[in-house]
């Protein structure tokens, strides 16, 4: 006799749970003030409950989703031990910087469904926009969320992400400006966040620093590997190039009258395949594994010792639809057997 489906779902939903407990519950990469990022450009990826156990089973607190995805937020009800920042869609920015309505609209048919049982913590407005032709459009909706979390009393920090390419000058780290576009559509944004003390999220990749120079950008400087100072700014010494760009986003604020203002990075990582011998197994477990370090070490950056710092391993998952090469090979999991590419530690 056939089994419900639903019976043969559960079975199978066990087994895969099982599988997980059984090959990751040592893994530990997490520290409570690093997360992971959950991409879901991927036609073999594993369904959102099995993820969800996945993070159980290795600690994971904070995770990052790029849009309001029903099938992961359904999965994450009753999981309030996991704090979610949700992603507004860059394609939905135009009519909501147009419409407070169409903002509350989406937040009742994306946000409000969820908050009895999923614990969103932050939604970020844009993905890497600014600068950029639909940049203008972050700051409006920003402002029309923040009003809105705030009359209904919530504890949703709204903020958006950029990348690093907003810098005209990054080296040394205390040159560090940003370009005239970035400024014109950034320094509006980071002064609205330092009024409601609100993290900025910023993207960071040594990897693509070290992949453009790699004869004069050291690789043990790139991924942590040293304690001696490489780069010497003024009083301020570097030992790796993650701080560096740090520090120089940090000075590119401070340029424009916006100190103190936090910043949380979004997403760092390094890909395991895709460039030859700049990507291996191997220096993407000491890139990762050192960053995961880094945090977890309180140590804070130069320019900004002893403090603390949160971060998002970017990503998860291989995700096979992100364009060919090492976009395909930032994950931590092979999603289809769910097996670590590399151990961290």
């Amino acid at each position: 006799m056939d089994c419900p489906k639903k019976v043969v779902l559960f079975i199978l939903s066990c087994i895969a749970i099982l599988f997980i407990h059984k090959n990751h519950v040592s893994l530990n990469v997490t520290a409570s003030n690093v997360g992971l990022n959950y991409g879901l450009l991927g036609n073999n990826l594993p369904a959102p409950s099995v993820v969800i156990s996945l993070y159980k089973s290795i600690g994971v607190t904070k995770i990052r989703i790029f849009d309001p995805n029903t099938d992961v937020l359904n999965a994450l009800r009753g999981h309030r031990d996991i704090g979610v920042t949700v992603g507004v869609k860059d394609q939905d920015l135009a009519a909501l910087a147009a419409s407070e309505e169409a903002v509350k609209g989406w937040f009742a048919t994306n946000i409000e469904p969820y908050l009895a049982d999923v614990n969103i913590t932050v939604i970020t407005v844009g993905n890497e926009v600014i600068p950029g032709p639909i940049g203008p459009q972050v700051l409006p909706v920003m402002q029309s969320l923040t009003n809105l979390v705030k009359s209904k009393g919530l504890p949703i920090s709204i903020s958006t992400v950029v990348s690093t390419s907003g810098l005209g000058q990054s080296y040394p780290p205390s040159a560090g400006m940003f370009t005239p576009q970035a400024r014109e559509q950034l320094i509006p944004v980071l002064k609205f966040l330092s009024q409601t003390n609100t993290p900025i999220l910023v993207n960071m990749y040594p990897y693509f620093a070290y992949a453009s120079n790699p004869i004069n950008i050291s690789l043990d400087y790139t991924i942590f590997n040293t304690e001696a100072v490489v780069v010497q700014d003024g009083p301020l010494g570097y030992s790796n190039i993650f701080d560096a760009i740090f520090d120089a986003f940090v000075w590119a604020m401070e340029k424009e009258g916006v100190k103190d203002l936090s910043i949380v990075v979004s997403e760092t990582g390094w890909p395991s395949a895709g460039n030859g011998e700049l990507t291996t197994p191997d220096i993407a477990a000491k890139y990762n594994g050192n960053f995961v370090k880094h945090i977890k070490s309180g140590k804070g950056t130069p320019k900004r010792p002893n403090s603390s710092m949160d971060g998002y391993l970017f990503a998860t998952f291989n995700e096979n639809q992100k364009p060919t090469g090492t976009e395909q090979n930032f994950g931590l999991y092979d999603p289809i057997d769910m097996k670590p590419i590399y151990k961290l530690f």
